[in-house]
């Protein structure tokens, strides 16, 4: 019994063959992905990624809008259409000049999509270490790293909460980070950072004083209570 694909597997497999050429205009086919529906004809799909021409001078595509309007009273063209499953190609209706353009898969985008899991995973397998190593400076600078994904900077604050001294907090809160989720949770970092250390700010002058602290030793107010 064949293993079940699914369709990140499959498009990882597509993306990686030539893309045919139209045998109606010789132009290179888009890479495509299938609605999830059949044509109302009863054609269903064999694969979640197609290859289509969208070329628009393509003979097919041209002379459809006028075969479609004689023949069945219907403003629709065709697309040829090839399954990566096959060797022969097809054709399918679209309605407008546009019908379809939507699921065109942009390669370039893809790409990016791919190089960012990867950045992501590389960049929690780094954290990994560092918590086994009790290495908070390498965490911290990945926190303030805006060249590393989000999802990295979010998890390298939750370790911050974690792993950090008290020193890192003035450097924290005198950064913004720019994004809600992430600021959220460098702001909860610094509450655990403050509940190991049994400390907290001084409400006058903001600095890091001990939480039973009954006068800051830096401007010498009464912060007992406050």
């Amino acid at each position: 019994m064949a293993m079940f694909e699914t369709k990140e597997q499959v498009l990882e497999k597509v993306m990686k063959l030539d893309k045919p050429l139209c045998p109606h205009c010789n132009k290179e086919m888009n890479l495509w992905e299938s609605p999830p529906f059949a044509f109302s004809d009863g054609l269903g799909w064999d694969s979640p990624y197609l290859f289509v021409c969208f070329n628009d001078e393509c003979p097919c595509y041209l002379e459809g809008w006028k075969n479609l309007m004689d023949n069945y009273a219907q403003h629709a063209s065709y697309r040829c259409i090839q399954s990566p499953n096959s060797t022969s190609f097809d054709l399918m209706p679209v309605f407008s000049e546009v019908g379809g353009t939507g699921q065109i898969i942009d390669e370039e985008v893809m790409a990016a999509e791919e190089a960012l899991k990867e950045s992501i995973k590389k960049g929690f397998s780094v954290l990994a270490e560092c918590y086994v190593s009790r290495d908070a400076i390498s965490v911290v600078r990945m926190l303030m790293d805006a060249t590393e994904p989000n999802r990295v900077r979010i998890k390298a604050a939750e370790m911050t909460g974690d792993l950090a001294e008290v020193e890192v907090i003035d450097l924290l809160n005198n950064h913004r980070f720019g994004n809600e989720k992430l600021q959220e949770t460098v702001n909860k970092a610094i509450e655990t950072i403050h509940e190991r250390h049994f400390t907290r700010e001084c409400p006058f002058c903001a600095e890091i004083i001990k939480k039973r602290a009954k006068v800051c030793k830096h401007c010498n107010k009464d912060v007992a209570g406050v």
